[in-house]
């Protein structure tokens, strides 16, 4: 194969014109936002289903929720007043990164969309398309939720209140500790 597509004067691996997802990642890191559930259980027996999102560019996370119930009209409030939050931040978001779950009703896309926001679907079974939100949910588990015992909703609130303070917080100290030069220390 390779001597005919030399002969054809072809390269065997022809640069692609298409954008990876990581390079469309980055490029759009501005304009990105990530969504996901989180599903825990409470030292009561009661599973909770936590909402949150994540912005691409500063790595700010927003918990919008929690509840034993996800119903399509919890959902789609805490949405709105997610898209009313951006707005009054001036974040200018473009695009929501989430996966097919069926927690997520379908009216919710079109809130997104009378906000500006076009939802973006990750494939199924591919957690790399939605890495950074991916990677908080990790972070939450390993950090909060499988260090914390929680008693109930209204303490999975307050631990994931203080969680996504420290959490914002970290993610922007570390470019500080990365320039520690050595007269300051």
């Amino acid at each position: 194969m390779w001597e005919i597509l030399k002969q054809a004067g072809l390269d065997p691996v022809p640069e692609r014109a298409s954008t990876t997802w990581a390079d469309f990642l980055r490029s759009q890191a501005d304009d990105l936002l990530a969504a996901d559930f989180i599903e825990t259980v409470t030292l009561s027996g009661q599973r909770q289903y936590i909402l949150a999102v994540i912005e691409h560019a500063t790595r700010r996370v927003r918990v919008l929720g929690t509840t034993a119930r996800p119903s399509a009209s919890r959902v789609i409030q805490a949405i709105r007043n997610l898209v009313r939050d951006l707005d009054d931040a001036g974040c200018r978001a473009r695009f929501l990164l989430r996966d097919r779950d069926g927690t997520f009703p379908a009216h919710m896309d079109e809130i997104l969309t009378e906000g500006g926001i076009k939802t973006v679907l990750t494939g199924i079974r591919m957690p790399r398309m939605n890495s950074i939100m991916e990677r908080w949910v990790q972070s939450c588990r390993h950090e909060l939720l499988g260090r914390c015992q929680i008693w109930n909703e209204r303490h999975l609130r307050h631990a994931l209140l203080e969680y996504e303070h420290f959490y914002t917080l970290r993610e922007h100290q570390t470019g500080n500790i990365l320039h520690v030069t050595p007269a300051s220390r």
